[in-house]
């Protein structure tokens, strides 16, 4: 029999009316972010501590409910090492960035991110219910200053009408679904009056952070804007309660599909057996894991991180040992805005023209033989091919496989290999010197 799924309430909370409790703007107004109030329900350690009571940290809020999902008595308790701030975020680390997705310079406007051709990253708001120690946006998330105007919204509505190639937002911040219900409904509709949207997409740990807030009431106002998809954040088992289970439960039922993403956090998530029985656990509460992301490399994370080797590690723990449908992409969120990379363990181990070699989860190496008689598809006479849409600007290598490109060059390539063009510019360098410009010295 499975484990069954319980409820938990740390032990300063037990006389709480259930009302209050599961009452979400009541777990919001009650969160806790101070060292005095988290130390009533846990004992902080002296790097924690230290933590809590340093400036300039990143911002700290728990609610009641998912500090309840801590072992008070367990300073190493996963749960725990995702919200309560330690001293290892003072730590920087190589390769450490503020914006280490570059999303900031992929913006056309202020809070939307157009990083692929037909879908764009709408960051609607600052605000979480609690907040990740991880956190990719900690640059601007959690900061009330940062939060996004009335008049940068209707920027992104106004993009989002003359950019004909979306056809898919995400939503995401911050928390779409700490948004006052009237202004989530408002942004919802404004989207759907948009003809060429076809789907929205929430990114969400509301109902892990916040389950009460998954009402019948949210459930009714997502379901009118289908096709609406939902992707929720757990990284343990630990997190999946009654509550979630029931959350999840009220979403399916109103016909939303619910993915998971997943970071892998050093010294919470990085073992193999320990994620399958999280895959395991989701798709039992009807939640299908879609990412397992290697840590991005932001400031205050890099405690955090993991070899990427890990994570192969734990693929090859997954792919062939549970279901297909538990078994996440593994992905590596490019530095520099490359975007999501998926990596893998090669199950592909040699080709020739007629044959493939391929291994199995067990080591089982096989091979699969290559029809001889393939009449190779023919875009000439083929409907979706006469009719396909370019993608403006990103192409990338589908463009050497479905087009007339020969090659992709990198930006300024044939500039730096222009061999003659650098021994002329450098000939007619040496015929002048600027005058009047000493060495440290402006001409502005």
């Amino acid at each position: 029999m499975p484990t069954p799924i319980i409820s938990k309430r740390a032990s300063i909370y037990q006389d709480v009316p259930d009302e209050k409790w599961n009452d979400w703007r009541w777990q919001l107004s009650h969160r806790l972010n101070t060292a005095e109030e988290i130390e009533q329900v846990l004992k902080l350690t002296d790097s924690e501590r230290k933590a809590l009571q340093s400036s300039g940290l990143f911002r700290v809020d728990i609610t009641p409910y998912f500090i309840s999902l801590i072992d008070p008595n367990d300073p190493n308790d996963p749960v725990r090492k995702q919200v309560i701030p330690t001293d290892a975020e003072m730590v920087p680390f190589t390769a450490m960035m503020e914006d280490s997705l570059a999303e900031d310079r992929h913006s056309p406007v202020p809070g939307l991110v157009h990083r692929y051709p037909d879908r764009v990253l709408m960051l609607v708001t600052t605000q979480c219910a609690s907040y990740c120690r991880y956190c990719t946006r900690s640059r601007i998330v959690g900061d009330p200053a940062q939060t996004f105007k009335r008049e940068e919204f209707e920027m992104q509505i106004e993009y989002l009408k003359r950019t004909p190639q979306v056809r898919d937002v995400l939503l995401s911040g911050g928390d779409p679904l700490v948004l006052a219900p009237k202004i989530l409904e408002e942004l919802l509709g404004r989207l759907r009056e948009i003809p060429h949207i076809e789907i929205i997409r929430i990114g969400s740990r509301v109902p892990v952070f916040l389950p009460m807030r998954v009402t019948q009431e949210l459930c009714d106002t997502l379901e009118k804007y289908h096709p609406l998809w939902l992707n929720i954040h757990v990284n343990h088992p630990n997190e999946i309660s009654l509550e979630l289970a029931e959350a999840t439960n009220r979403l399916s039922k109103a016909g939303i599909p619910l993915g998971n993403q997943s970071v892998l956090l050093a010294g919470v998530n990085d073992c193999p057996h320990l994620q399958r029985e999280l895959v395991q656990k989701l798709t039992r509460i009807r939640v299908r894991p879609y990412y397992l992301y290697q840590c991005d490399l932001v400031e205050g994370a890099g405690h955090f991180r993991t070899p990427v080797a890990k994570g192969f590690e734990i693929m090859e723990a997954l792919r062939g040992h549970t279901s297909g449908y538990a078994v996440p992409q593994y992905i590596v969120d490019a530095p520099g805005g490359g975007g999501k990379i998926p990596v893998m363990p090669n199950y592909l181990m040699s080709m020739s023209d007629h044959k493939i070699i391929l291994r199995n989860y067990e080591g089982y190496v096989t091979t699969y033989e290559e029809p001889v008689t393939y009449q190779p598809h023919d875009p000439k006479t083929c409907a979706f091919c006469q009719n396909k849409r370019p993608e403006p600007g990103q192409r990338g290598l589908t463009g050497l496989l479905d087009g007339d490109e020969m090659f992709i060059k990198p930006e300024g390539f044939d500039l730096i290999h222009d061999r003659q063009g650098i021994q002329h510019r450098l000939k007619d360098e040496s015929k002048w010197k600027p005058l009047g410009i000493g060495a440290g010295e402006s001409s502005d």
